[in-house]
């Protein structure tokens, strides 16, 4: 099973590679920055597998640069959070 197939282990996955990068020193910015790109790449090249990829990938694919910014600061808080 891949960790896409599932929007709580997409989640934990985040999770578990967010600590690592916090363990190494990664700042929020430099964070948020790769989430972005992660975001950029996921829309654009992977099929959502579940409902929640799916309007995940639709606002992304909706939003300004800026926008696009703020949705992977609020997914790195949701990851931070999840338990």
């Amino acid at each position: 099973m891949s960790v896409l197939d599932n929007f709580d282990s997409w989640k934990g996955f985040l999770k578990g590679r967010l600590q690592q990068a916090e363990e190494n020193g990664v700042n929020h910015d430099t964070l948020t920055n790769l989430a972005a790109e992660v975001g950029d790449y996921l829309a654009e090249s992977v099929d959502a597998k579940t409902p929640e990829e799916d309007v995940l990938k639709e606002l992304w694919s909706t939003a300004s640069e800026e926008e696009q910014q703020a949705i992977a600061s609020a997914m790195i808080k949701l990851v931070q959070k999840h338990d």
